[in-house]
């Protein structure tokens, strides 16, 4: 009758997609020390660090009400398709990247030292946010 899909999370595949390309950024931005992806609902599909001081359940939900807000926010100055949110502070940086995937939109946090290369992590996070985008596609049912 009614083609409904009934499977919305992640299909493992793409979450192994996702931690690997977590791994790609920590291996090659110096100085991030935790990287996590999650569902734009709030919940945490893969997790690395080299510190395991965080609470990953309440980071992946803060993170998706941050991007709720970040987003009503663009939406009143008419800024279109806000891709990253970086946070400076005086003993690091937050950086969140969303991944634009049709089937299963996700949000790249990464937390880093305060004198990481921006420019290179900022790249990283667009590159992996495609390669996650089009394995989306390549598992779409």
């Amino acid at each position: 009758m009614f083609k409904i899909k009934e499977k919305r999370a992640a299909s493992p595949e793409l979450i192994h997609v996702a931690k690997q390309e977590l791994q790609n950024i920590m291996s090659n931005v110096r100085g991030v020390n935790f990287a996590m992806v999650c569902s734009t609902d709030g919940f945490e599909l893969a997790t690395l660090h080299k510190r395991d001081i965080y609470n990953n359940g309440k980071l992946a939900a803060v993170s998706s009400s941050i991007l709720a807000m970040v987003t009503a926010f663009t939406q009143e100055i008419h800024l279109i398709g806000c891709q990253s949110i970086t946070l400076d502070a005086e003993n690091g940086k937050a950086i969140l990247s969303s991944v634009q995937a049709k089937q299963h939109p996700m949000i790249l946090v990464v937390l880093a030292d305060k004198d990481v290369l921006l420019g290179q992590l900022l790249y990283a996070l667009k590159n992996s946010s495609n390669v996650i985008k089009n394995a989306d596609q390549d598992f779409d049912d």
